[in-house]
């Protein structure tokens, strides 16, 4: 499944074999799911159902929770956040320094917990739409979030035992979508694309590269198209639920205005909740009308509003939003260093971009004249997601179509270095260097070696250089060190090779996932060993070879904290200290498809333009000859590298406290308990129901005159009182009533319609089955007679006389039964249980059928027995002829007429030992019809009449 996880909605698709990639409908048979839940009554309402609950009874829903997910307290997103909502009672986690949500009856619920809930509600329809159990999920993400937030959602979905896939960012998503159904749009040359995205909460704008690469898949080079993002901007708080927000305002204004009540309407959270449901219905009308009236019955003190809008005010209140549509469009194309002019289409996505106004500052902003609408902007990004979870996913075959996605926000190492002043004292000096840069491609692994450090030492991970953000968007991050990493081990590793070999460094393994999560998968120290040689021996030839190498460049001095990303690969500072390199157990290999070339003119040969097709030619042959030595130098190498994995790695992050295995353990049991508790209610709410529509079924059912012909009086009258008595019972019971008395109740009821619904049921059933009991009857008594007839054929038999005995028994006693059923019958009443049951017919016809099904089958699988030889030939009588010898040694020819058609079973004469001069009368349709000339004393198989039976 994928689940789009947008502030306001969510939608959900779902991909099973047999079944191509589909939008789950909910419970509400809706293609979209508010992202919300409430807490009622002891019970929790998702969808619709909470969105109701929070228009009565504000402070018992909880929406909009990616908004404070993976965020401090002090946030300036949470500020933000409790000036929309007042209505929320949010105070400080003091162990995180989180958000926790209050309710009424002082329960708290973390931002993970809210989302766990709406995520397992998000599980429970897919399930039910693909009627099956769903573990694997791919869930999407804004592209903006950053690694506390993701660590967040991913902490949400592992309380409800979801399998995460991936946390795929949304831009992607659309983009996959959109490059899917396009794939052979694209070839080795790279084009461009901007998606828009503005949502209820946020906008973001994406550009994103299409080609065509090929990738290394195991040994092989496969050619995919791949879609790459190469430049994002951003406005976290500029979506359609600040316009709405602003309509609320107004028309909260318009009524205090209007002296209806002396309460201020700002000040009721029920009658706010209510004029923000009906504000966004207006803004959607706007959207497509001048104006539109807004009118809520019973505001506040049970006083009507009503009041018209038109999109002019709505625009007027919303002037500075549409004009911060600018600044993301700039910042995109800033990050991805590409011209506007290069884009090929700027394509709309989400629900903010219906919005008239919004569509003409984009055009104003691009400089063109149309707008891209050719995608769902509802459902683009769950179609995408769930696309690559099909990819990610066991059992499912998909067309590659590779998604690189870009980090946002660039991440450093910090740790310190020893180094000597002018004095000549040592000193400490602190140094950085960029582990994944901004808009780096991910997933991706890096290795970053420390030389200089052979005792144990600490570094940390960290954000760095985010000057392209405002300072209020810096502040959104709980704290720009991610982490602090102590290693243990470096020295014993030192003191355990050392002597034996020279050290390589400490090597730190990080990983970028598919998630865009930092991870640090290892850290090992590398030696290698020493070669016995004695170096004031060296050769003249080796000591030539340094004085040249020296020429150019001489030895480098090793430096402290080098950095080498994929372009620097040919960087030959390999003891550089703090160097970041890429794996070299690097997944996958990327490169370009070959342009198409021109037609050969010295040839005359069109140039081979089939992608996907590698041409040998002298170069490929050197490249063969090099890989093959690079292998062989790698594998010489790795004899004489030994790692120490003994390194013991502490790490601790500093931007948001994880949650520890007590405190999730402890999610996890209350989402249980409250998931036994809906259970609970479910199947309370399901006896009720089953009770109360028993009633009024066989209540009905009861005045009909087939259910009253075969009840007597007695009956009819004792299950009058009884329904009489059940449903006052059912709607007199208190509500703490356990399910176990409706259960109770309903068994009753059934108990004492049983025979009546019985004698229904054979009075309907009966006549059919005495057809089916006589038909049967007839063709077993035909068959008989057919098996007596033809029990033999060449003296075989083809049934034993045990066999035709027993089906004859069968037969009789079957038809004696049947009549005296018949006799029995006839003196029924409707009113009175009947002994001769519908089953019992069934059973009789089943025992007849089973024995002459049987011996159909023996029919049909009987082969005879080879017949002894007829005649041999001493000469070729060719092949459609068969020859008898005279006494005095000449042979006579006789005729085979193959086209004679086979007896049929009336025709089938009596099985007598045939003589040659009547082979004339065998079955052509056997295998062989025709005797051919055999050896001297090798006897020939004569045919024998096929019998259908």
């Amino acid at each position: 499944m994928s689940v789009d996880l947008g502030s306001e909605y969510m939608k959900i698709a779902i991909v099973k074999p047999g079944v191509p990639m589909e939008i789950a409908l909910n419970k509400e048979s809706s293609r979209k799911t508010r992202t919300i839940v409430a807490f009622r009554d002891g019970e929790r309402h998702f969808a619709n159902q909470a969105y109701s609950t929070a228009v009565k009874f504000p402070k018992k829903a909880f929406g909009y929770i990616l908004n404070v997910i993976g965020k401090r307290y002090n946030d300036t997103t949470v500020e933000v956040f409790k000036k929309r909502f007042p209505q929320y009672d949010i105070i400080e986690d003091e162990t995180r320094g989180t958000v926790l949500f209050k309710l009424e009856d002082d329960t708290l619920y973390s931002p993970e917990e809210l989302l766990g809930m709406i995520l397992e509600n998000a599980k429970e329809s897919a399930e039910a739409f693909a009627e099956q159990p769903i573990k694997d999920a791919v869930i999407t993400v804004p592209a903006y979030f950053h690694q506390a937030e993701r660590r967040a959602v991913l902490s949400a979905a592992e309380m409800i035992g979801l399998n995460v896939l991936q946390l795929m960012s949304d831009n992607a998503a659309v983009a996959l979508n959109y490059g899917v159904f396009r794939r052979k749009m694209f070839n080795s040359t790279m084009v461009y694309y901007m998606f828009f995205d503005m949502g209820a909460t946020s906008t973001v704008v994406s550009v994103v590269g299409y080609h065509v690469v090929k990738i290394k898949e195991g040994t092989r080079l496969e050619t995919n198209p791949q879609v790459v993002v190469k430049g994002v901007g951003y406005d976290r708080v500029l979506g359609g639920l600040e316009m709405t927000l602003r309509l609320r305002d107004h028309l909260a204004t318009a009524f205090n205005n209007m002296k209806k009540t002396k309460t201020d309407v700002k000040t009721n959270d029920r009658a706010m909740a209510k004029l923000l449901k009906e504000a966004d219905r207006v803004k959607h009308v706007l959207s497509a009308n001048s104006d539109h009236y807004a009118q809520v019955e019973g505001l506040l003190e049970e006083k009507d509003f009503r009041l018209k809008v038109s999109r002019v005010e709505l625009e007027e209140m919303c002037a500075d939003l549409f004009a911060r549509v600018k600044k993301p469009v700039e910042d995109a194309l800033k990050a991805s260093e590409i011209t506007m002019g290069e884009i090929s289409e700027v394509i709309l996505m989400g629900g903010g971009t219906r919005v008239p106004k919004i569509q003409e500052h984009l055009i104003e902003t691009i400089g063109r004249k149309d707008l891209g609408k050719s995608i769902n902007t509802d459902e683009a990004a769950a179609m995408g997601a769930v696309y690559q979870a099909a990819f990610l996913g066991k059992g499912f075959k998909v067309k590659t179509f590779s998604v690189k996605e870009g980090n946002l926000y660039p991440i450093v190492v910090e740790f310190d270095k020893h180094v000597k002043g002018d004095d000549g004292v040592d000193a400490i000096r602190t140094v950085k260097r960029v582990l994944f840069g901004r808009m780096n491609p991910f997933p991706q692994k890096k290795v970053m070696t420390f030389n200089k450090h052979t005792e144990d030492f600490t570094f940390g991970i960290s954000y760095g250089d985010l000057d392209f953000l405002t300072e209020e968007e810096k502040s959104v991050f709980p704290s720009l060190i991610l982490a602090n990493v102590s290693l243990e081990g470096v020295k014993d590793a030192q003191t355990k090779h050392g002597k034996d070999a020279d050290s390589k460094g400490v090597k730190a393994h990080f990983r970028m996932d598919e998630s865009g999560l930092l991870n640090l998968d290892r850290v090992e120290s590398v030696f290698e060993k020493l070669e016995n040689v004695n170096k004031t021996e060296e050769s003249t030839w080796s000591k030539l070879g340094t004085a040249i190498g020296g020429l150019f460049g001489g030895k480098e001095e090793e430096k402290d904290g080098g950095v080498e990303t994929s372009a620097d690969q040919g960087d030959e500072r390999k003891s550089e200290e703090g160097k970041v390199t890429d794996e070299d157990q690097k997944p996958e290999v990327e490169t370009p498809m070959p342009e198409s070339k021109p037609d050969d003119k010295e040839t005359g040969k069109p140039a081979d333009d089939k992608s996907g097709q590698e041409k040998t030619t002298e170069s490929d042959k050197g490249d063969k000859k090099k890989d093959k030595k690079d292998k062989k130098d790698k594998k010489d190498k790795k004899d004489k590298d030994s790692k120490d994995k003994n390194i013991k790695t502490t790490s601790v992050n500093q931007d948001l406290p994880t949650l520890t295995q007590d405190k999730m353990k402890e999610s996890v049991d209350r989402l249980k308990e409250l998931r036994k508790i809906d259970k609970e209610k479910a199947d309370l709410e399901k006896a009720k129901n089953s009770l109360e529509g028993y009633i009024f079924d066989m209540q009905d059912k009861m005045t009909q005159d087939l259910y009253m012909g075969c009840s007597t009086e007695a009956e009819q009258e004792n299950m009058s009182k009884l329904f009489t008595e059940s449903s006052d019972w059912l709607y007199e019971t208190p509500d703490d009533t356990k399910k176990e008395a409706y259960k109770e109740k309903l068994k009753t009821l059934k108990e004492g319609m049983k025979d009546i619904l019985m004698r229904v049921k054979e009075k309907e059933e009966r006549p059919k089955a005495l057809e089916a009991l006589k038909n049967m009857l007839n063709h077993s008594e035909f068959f008989l007679g057919t098996v007596k007839n033809l029990s033999k054929i060449n003296e075989e038999s083809i049934f034993t006389d045990v066999e035709v005995a027993t089906l004859e028994k069968l037969v009789n006693e079957t038809r004696d039964w049947n009549k005296d059923a018949l006799k029995e019958l006839k003196t029924l009443k409707d009113n009175e249980n009947p002994k001769i049951l519908v089953e019992s017919i069934a059973y009789k016809i089943h025992g007849l059928d089973r024995e002459v099904k049987y011996l159909v089958n023996k029919a049909k699988n009987f082969k005879p027995k080879a017949k002894p030889k007829i005649v041999v030939n001493d000469t070729d009588t060719g092949p459609s002829n068969t020859t008898k010898k005279k006494p005095d040694g000449n042979s006579t020819t006789i005729d085979i007429d193959t086209t004679e058609t086979p007896p049929t079973q009336e025709e089938v004469p009596p099985v007598e030992e045939e003589s040659s001069e009547k082979s004339k009368n065998t079955d052509s349709a056997t295998e062989e019809s025709e005797t051919t000339e055999k050896p001297s004393g090798e006897e020939e198989k004569a045919s024998t009449p096929r019998t259908d039976l």
